[in-house]
């Protein structure tokens, strides 16, 4: 057998199919393009699927690819076995309805036996038990021996999904010796043991399955291969499995440097490095591909690698945050192929590490309370954490669920996850109820598209903001009626009208509908989900009649100010994109007339520098003076030209272009501008995060921009006046008055600490024994929770050991806090749980560390109760 590599592998498989006239791709994004199914690319087939399907035209008839792929079925897995992994490259070649059965054989023998070299005594197949036609290929053509030609059924040889392209495969095995096989004389391909490694599947392609499960024959039948770039190379280099791999070895040696300890002399430990050995190369493909960490999709199945690496971590000893420095091993091996990742090394270790650094900040929490789950259980004799529990661990910690079943697992416990399930069920429902809009009167959003089903209203907005129309229907409470009379407020159906309905984050427009008879102002316009548009009116004047030909009339003034801040928002998009990264993408927006909102995937606040740069960018593009353009195209030929589309929107076959010249380019059926100097000034306001990995910017523009700077520069006055200075001098006042603070709350501090230490020595001559514990509890007056604290470690350092409880009240707030010795904490005191149940009685909450903890409460008259529960709470933890 040759002896290469995995980079050797790699490149000789891909220089012999462009020898057999394959056009080599580079790897796809592992973000499916255009495919809901999938989460992640998870086959080398999988970016492929559109020409298989004939829906796309391939570039050519023959491909090759090594694709990167993420499989996450066995997550919980990796670790625990030395076979298991969630990231690794496939290898294959396809064809589209080019060649078939026999080329492909011909082409994988001649591979496997002459490039590579492996003894062709070594090599075993397998077919589906009915396809003859390839038994016939391997046995007559090829000259393998009938008994090593295994048929095996349709779980093992039949590739299909429900509906579509599907067929017969055959498996290519290598026999690694009877010292990896079970020792059964019937041992072969198909068998349980590890003595037949299979590293090459080919796939044939020859039926279209239909809905009814007939299998028809295709025209034109395609092949699809896959060969794991990690096992044959395991096989290559006499590796027993993929983490002894060279390359993949070399990143695990790199994690032994990290923690300190030796790969292959503890399984406990073994389990951890795999773990983190696996994971860090998944994550750092998954970072370079845009993918952020989140609470849904594939930015949680990046979260749950990630903390599941840093807990592995942990559990190793390693204090500190060390993933994003290992991606550079990552990127350092795999970088000569995959270029993108050294390109966006930085923005991999920036995700990496503020991941990382917020698990940090919940993960001894966590733990800390799951271990008191887990007492709590061994003393009920309970193996089961209820599932509210865990639920409470995941929605106020930030504890995942598969983090607290691993941690439990270890120990042989469970955890009930249907009722985790019906919580987090609850959560959505109360979450939905609280996002309701019912909007029109009484009627939520549902009704009101079934109710106005089968209308059809036509909008010339983009064209006209005043035309004449008809009035097809009226509706008033609920209900549809032939008339509306002055003063009364309904739902006005027209037959075409030049009114935006809300959608796409763009707020409905106003105006007036009017004729000789009546004038009603239009308060708002809606759009249901098939598109029909209806107006919220008050009648002002007059009675308004059904079948009425009337006039509409749009705010023009209040249009224009939308569609200065819808176009910017477009620029906004392409700018953030720019300044951060390819990984923003759209979250929301909201488009009103004085302000644009938009949310958008990152993973940190944006610093000033570069939030400067991005409102530089868009106010150049603005007096660049850039024309808009609406296209109207299908919506495959506007993602070829690269416009912009929101992943989970649903687009029609024909879509709407907006396009300024060419630096921004987005799919959007919302008012704009002609020309970007319409928009005048682009001033953002704020930037701050909403959700996890979701920020917000919210900004102004044109008018809106020029109110936010008239009322600027009337604070400034104000503040002028205040601070009795000029502009010229308002920075060094400011220096100069903060300095002075400063000084004075050194005093502050010095003085309280002075008067902790007085009031430190009455304080403990109150203590009072609880068996050979010295304790003392104390109501202090007018103390926030630093001087609390202050006289906590006084009051600490005059016993030498004992417990000390405090609390205090300053402007109804209450304030306590426990301190207990080293020596006690040693005998299995712990201030956290102290003070939770102290906090408890007052109806407050807190808690902390074994040696110190600080906790808030409510009811002030309670607080004399609390303190008094110190010493039973002490004896129980004695006993404990």
């Amino acid at each position: 057998m040759k002896k290469f590599g995995l980079h050797e592998v790699r490149k000789e498989f891909l220089d012999f199919f462009e020898e057999k006239n394959h056009l080599v791709l580079d790897s796809f994004s592992l973000v499916p393009k255009n495919d809901k199914s999938l989460l992640l690319i998870n086959a080398g087939m999988a970016p492929l699927k559109p020409y298989f399907t004939g829906e796309n035209v391939p570039p050519r008839k023959r491909v090759a690819t090594c694709q990167k792929c993420v499989r996450t079925g066995d997550i919980e897995n990796v670790g625990k076995t030395d076979r298991h992994a969630t990231f690794f490259e496939m290898l294959g070649n396809f064809s589209f309805g080019d060649y078939f059965k026999e080329e492909a054989v011909e082409w994988a023998w001649e591979f496997i036996t002459e490039r590579l070299e492996i003894p062709k005594d070594k090599i075993w197949v397998t077919i589906y038990t009915d396809d003859d036609e390839a038994f016939k290929i391997w046995n007559e053509k090829i000259g393998i021996e009938a008994e090593k030609i295994v048929r095996l059924g349709k779980e093992d040889n039949f590739w299909e999904l429900e509906v579509g392209p599907c067929g017969p495969c055959s498996e290519i095995y290598v026999d690694r010796g009877q010292e990896y096989g079970c020792g059964e004389p019937t041992c072969k391909p198909g068998c349980d043991c590890d003595r037949y490694v299979e590293v090459w599947n080919l796939v044939f392609s020859q039926y279209d399955k239909d809905e009814f499960g007939n299998y028809n024959p295709l025209p034109n039948p395609n092949i699809d291969t896959g060969m794991g770039l990690e096992r044959i190379t395991a096989v290559l280099e006499g590796a027993r499995n993929i983490f002894e791999v060279g390359v993949v070895n070399s990143l695990l040696k790199e994690v032994e440097k990290v923690c300190g300890k030796k790969y292959g002399e503890d399984p406990k430990v073994d389990e951890s490095i795999r773990v983190i050995t696996d994971h860090i190369r998944a994550m750092t493909f998954m970072v370079s591909d845009g993918i952020l960490p989140s609470n849904e999709g594939r930015g949680y199945v990046l979260r749950r690698l990630i903390r599941r690496a840093a807990r592995h971590g942990k559990l190793l000893g390693i204090e500190d945050i060390f993933l994003y420095n290992l991606s550079s091993k990552v990127i350092d091996i795999w970088k000569d192929q995959y270029n993108e990742i050294e390109k966006n090394e930085e923005q991999i270790k920036k995700v990496i590490k503020s991941e990382e650094e917020k698990f940090r900040e919940t993960i001894d929490q966590g733990i800390h309370i799951l271990e008191e789950y887990v007492e709590e259980m061994k003393a009920n004799n309970k193996t089961v954490l209820d599932g509210d529990k865990a639920f409470k661990l995941y929605d106020t910690y930030g504890f995942p669920l598969d983090l607290t079943r691993e941690i439990l697992e270890e120990i042989g416990f469970k955890v009930d996850e249907a009722e985790f399930n019906m919580e987090m069920e609850a959560q959505r429902q109360r979450a939905r109820k609280a996002r309701e809009d019912v909007g029109a009167g009484a009627w939520g959003k549902d009704e009101i598209s079934e109710r106005f089903k089968g209308y059809d209203t036509v909008f010339k907005g983009y064209e006209h903001t005043r035309l004449n129309s008809n009035i097809i229907e009226l509706f008033k409470d609920n209900n549809k009626v032939s008339s509306l009379n002055e003063g009364e407020e309904g739902m006005v159906l027209l037959r075409e009208t030049p009114f935006y309905g809300e959608s796409g984050g763009q707020v409905g427009d106003t105006g007036t509908i009017e004729n000789d008879n009546f004038k009603a102002y239009v308060l708002d316009t809606k759009k249901t989900k098939e598109d029909v548009i209806f107006h919220l009116v008050k009648v002002e004047s007059g009675e308004i009649r059904e079948g009425e030909e009337i006039f509409a009339a749009v705010d023009e003034k209040r249009r224009k100010d939308i569609a200065r801040n819808h176009s910017a928002t477009h620029l906004l998009h392409r700018a953030l994109k720019d300044v951060l990264g390819e990984h923003v993408n759209q979250a929301g927006s909201l488009v009103l007339p004085d302000r644009l909102r938009f949310d958008f995937t990152h993973f940190e606040a944006i610093r000033n520098e570069d939030l400067n740069r991005i409102e530089k960018i868009v106010n150049e593009k603005i007096l660049e003076e850039l024309e808009v353009n609406v296209v109207e195209t299908s919506l495959k030929e506007a993602q070829e030209f690269g416009a912009m589309a929101l992943f989970d929107e649903k687009y029609k076959d024909i879509v709407r272009m907006v396009k300024m010249d060419d630096y921004s380019k987005e799919l959007c059926g919302g008012t704009h501008v002609t020309n970007t100097c319409s928009i005048g000034l682009f001033k953002i306001v704020s930037e701050s995060g909403i959700a996890s990995g979701v920020r917000r910017i919210e900004a102004v523009t044109g008018r809106g921009a020029y109110e936010y700077l008239m009322e600027l520069e009337e604070n400034t006055s104000s503040i002028l006046s205040i601070l009795k200075t000029s502009k010229k001098d308002i920075k060094e006042k400011v220096r100069k008055l903060t300095e002075e603070l400063k000084e004075k709350e050194k005093e502050i501090e010095s003085l309280k600490s002075k008067m902790a230490s007085s009031v430190a020595e009455d304080v403990v001559k109150q203590k009072h024994m609880v068996e050979d514990i010295n304790v003392v509890t104390y109501r202090a007056e007018g103390m926030d929770m630093n001087s609390l604290r202050n006289l906590g470690d006084e009051v600490k350092s005059h016993l030498n050991s004992g417990v000390v409880v405090l609390s205090s009240v300053i402007d109804d707030k209450i304030s306590f806090v426990a301190m207990v010795t080293k020596d006690l904490v040693d005998r299995g005191l712990h201030a956290g749980n102290i003070i939770r149940e102290v906090a408890k009685t007052t109806g407050g909450g807190g808690g902390g560390r074994p040696d110190m903890a600080q906790a808030g409460g409510k009811d002030s008259n309670k607080i004399d109760e609390a303190l008094k529960l110190v010493d039973s709470l002490i004896k129980g933890q004695l006993k404990k």
